[in-house]
């Protein structure tokens, strides 16, 4: 490993501590090094505040002159909420910028650099790309596509069923998988089911975990059968938006909104469309989103190739019955040719179980 690998690995393990935190700003983090002593260390805690490179300036103090700084992301060159850190760096005397990435946003892409390297300042570009690019997926899709990051997560047996033929499920996973899923639900913005998810366990869809964050609760009901006692009508735990069609119960609509409930019609006839459920959480700035529905579910976005990973916790246990449920059902494919792969796959051990995480490859985005 090169000074410049182990320094930018620092970085990006600090900015990876903030995840669940920043939405939809980016994870960043840097590094400032003068003399081979670290002199500065800064990650971006909050939409609104200052961006890494300023904590990690000010931690350095007098020491970022001549001095050699590590960001996990291209500094930001333009005036928002905060003051543009390329500026900040070239005023603190910095003599050279090591940059994992440039930003995503084709709009400003490289103008960071620029101001850097007209100040004469040195730039190193392209040190830990690629996993600089893989902590910030949800960013760099929604900053430029405008849509959210979408991870379907399922709990099954090794023969893929998510209950018994009678529908018991509890529990499939272990305790540590179950406390992983909570700290996956913290990071993402929004969580997502169905209804008949909702009218079979009357879940709370929190984030149980210390000082965890409750993502948005999304249900897709498409004609508003969601009854007015269950947990997220009532508990005021998180913030509940329901996706229903045309077709939906206008008096339950009202009771919902009385409650606090947002109502979003969609353009779907007897179900909700979820491609229009995507367009609207982006327009909310929904970054990120969990899909933890039933089959039918999982089956509709995968479907319209609206997935964009796949989080699987698969139990050593075996289930059988024709009946039993599955995570992911719909009509399924016709030939195998046709099966949806998952790249990048990793696979790893906790508590008795194992997650697989992976990233649906869908076969026209396949170039020849």
């Amino acid at each position: 490993m090169t000074n410049h690998e182990f320094y930018m690995r620092l970085a990006l393990e600090n900015a990876q501590a903030m995840k669940g935190q920043t939405d939809p700003n980016p994870l960043v983090g840097a590094v400032i090094v003068n003399d081979n002593r670290i002199v500065g260390i800064g990650v971006h805690l909050k939409a609104g505040e200052p961006h890494a490179e300023i904590h990690a300036i000010r931690m350095a103090g007098e020491k970022t002159k001549g001095a050699t700084i590590y960001v996990t992301l291209e500094p930001c060159s333009h005036y928002g909420r905060t003051g543009p850190c390329a500026v900040a760096i070239v005023e603190a005397g910095i003599k050279k910028v090591v940059i994992a990435t440039l930003d995503p946003n084709p709009v400003v892409s490289g103008n960071g650099v620029k101001i850097l390297k007209d100040a004469g300042i040195e730039v190193v570009i392209g040190v830990c790309e690629e996993e600089s690019r893989r902590m910030n997926e949800v960013f760099n899709k929604f900053i430029v596509e405008k849509k959210p990051f979408v991870t379907l997560k399922a709990g099954s047996t090794l023969d893929g069923k998510i209950a018994s033929y009678t529908g018991s499920s509890r529990w499939i996973t272990s305790e540590e998988a179950r406390y992983d899923v909570h700290l996956l639900r913290s990071q993402n913005m929004a969580i997502l089911v169905g209804i008949n998810t909702v009218l079979k366990d009357n879940p709370e869809l929190t984030a149980r975990i210390p000082n965890g964050r409750n993502p948005i609760r999304v249900v897709m009901d498409s004609s508003l059968k969601i009854p007015m006692d269950t947990k997220i009508v009532q508990d005021n735990e998180a913030e509940t938006w329901i996706f229903t069609t045309e077709k939906h119960d206008k008096e339950k609509r009202k009771q919902l909104e009385d409650k606090g409930i947002q109502i979003f019609v969609t353009s779907g006839i007897n179900h909700v469309n979820p491609s229009d459920v995507i367009h609207r959480l982006g327009e909310k700035l929904v970054s990120s989103v969990l899909i933890e529905g039933g089959g039918s579910i999982h089956a509709a976005f995968l479907e319209q190739h609206l997935v964009d990973k796949a989080v699987i916790y698969m139990a050593p246990k075996l289930i059988g019955g024709k009946n039993a449920p599955t995570f992911i059902e719909g009509q399924g494919i016709m030939e195998m040719s046709d099966a949806i792969e998952l790249s990048d796959v990793t696979i790893k051990p906790i508590g008795k179980d194992y997650k697989w995480v992976g990233y649906p490859i869908y076969k026209e985005l396949i170039k020849h």
